[in-house]
């Protein structure tokens, strides 16, 4: 978090920016109209990249949730297994 925190400070940009309707852009603008790829990936986070607990909460096989994760990741053109693109992520997540 301290590094992430250090390079917006560095670059003087926000973490996160929204949109007027509420949507973080453009970092999750790849996601939109996509519910149940947001509600994989915001429930993928929230416990800490658990696939087995991921799948528990939302009722479908591990499998399934590793190839929603993987898709976000393409659509997003990010890294998640990058800690400081997760943060980042979440704390869209949070704010959508």
């Amino acid at each position: 978090a301290a590094h992430a925190l250090a390079r917006a400070r560095a670059a003087r940009s926000a973490l996160v920016r929204h949109r007027a309707d509420g949507t973080a852009a453009p970092g999750l603008a790849a996601l939109d109209g996509r519910p149940v790829l947001l509600e994989t990936l915001r429930t993928w986070l929230s416990v800490h990249g658990s696939w087995e607990n991921t799948a528990l909460a939302l009722g479908v096989h591990r499998n399934t949730v590793r190839q929603r994760v993987a898709r976000c990741g393409e659509l997003l053109d990010a890294d998640l297994n990058d800690p400081d693109v997760r943060m980042e992520l979440w704390f869209a997540l949070r704010g959508a």
